[in-house]
């Protein structure tokens, strides 16, 4: 439940200086925040870095193989500070560190847009077979879509990161939609925030009705990548000498 007096900015530095903040001199209580502060961030640029570099090796591995692979870009960020004092207070968190460690499990953030809905997936099983990632939630808003019509995976993980002292676990978050699903929520995002997410009721009907477009046109879409692979696939029957299409024979490329 959310504290009845938002915590303000202030508030967090005060809680952060200590209570023998008044005895100590300015520059240095503001320093020693500032470096906790900055400290705190770190480690969630760290583990960001260490999912991108995985993103990153699957897209050169598909790319290397010659095949297409389920990435069509990236895109990550570490919450500002005011966004995470806004999410503290939302979740009623107090000024501890170690708390919004805990409970705040999105500050660092990675969204990836893929092509294709099974794209979506197959992403996702690859992210998870990783050995040194660790799944703490999956909410899957593609098969069951949020009342406004948003559609997407999410994946909250954790990875480790060596500091000079210390290995910790670091929470991210994933997040992989289509194109379609990208330019929705894109748009979507920017008219929830133009009526401070008191969104009018014909709007947000109006945009659960593109919602569906939006799925329809991923379904079209998907339909026409299985005909295309089909007729590939059948062409190179017709093509090849007798035997080539033993068992065990490479599949025709993909070219979807």
């Amino acid at each position: 439940m959310a504290n009845d007096v938002p915590m303000t900015s202030i508030d967090l530095v005060m809680a952060l200086a200590g209570d023998d903040v008044e005895e100590r001199d300015p520059d240095e209580v503001a320093r020693a925040i500032g470096a906790r502060l900055s400290e705190f961030r770190l480690r969630y640029k760290f583990a960001l870095d260490e999912v991108l570099t995985k993103i990153d090796i699957l897209a050169e591995e598909a790319e290397a193989r010659g095949t297409r692979g389920p990435i069509e870009h990236v895109k990550h960020r570490v919450k500002s500070f005011d966004s995470i004092l806004h999410k503290m207070n939302r979740l009623g968190c107090g000024p501890d560190l170690d708390v919004v460690a805990t409970e705040i499990r999105d500050i660092a953030g990675v969204r990836v847009t893929c092509p294709y809905i099974e794209d979506t997936f197959r992403l996702a099983e690859m992210l998870m077979g990783q050995p040194d990632l660790t799944v703490l939630e999956t909410k899957d808003y593609i098969s069951h879509p949020k009342p406004n019509g948003y559609r997407s995976l999410h994946l909250i993980v954790t990875v480790p990161v060596f500091l000079a002292e210390e290995t910790l676990e670091v929470p991210v978050e994933i997040q992989i939609r289509t194109i379609a699903m990208d330019f929705w929520a894109s748009v979507e995002h920017q008219i929830r925030y133009k009526y401070h997410d008191e969104v009018p009721d014909d709007v947000g009907e109006t945009l659960r009705e593109s919602a569906v477009t939006a799925w329809e046109l991923d379904r079209q879409m998907s339909g026409l990548r299985q005909t295309v692979r089909a007729r590939e696939s059948g062409a190179a029957v017709a093509v090849s000498p007798p035997g080539a299409q033993r068992a065990g024979a490479d599949p025709a490329p993909d070219v979807a």
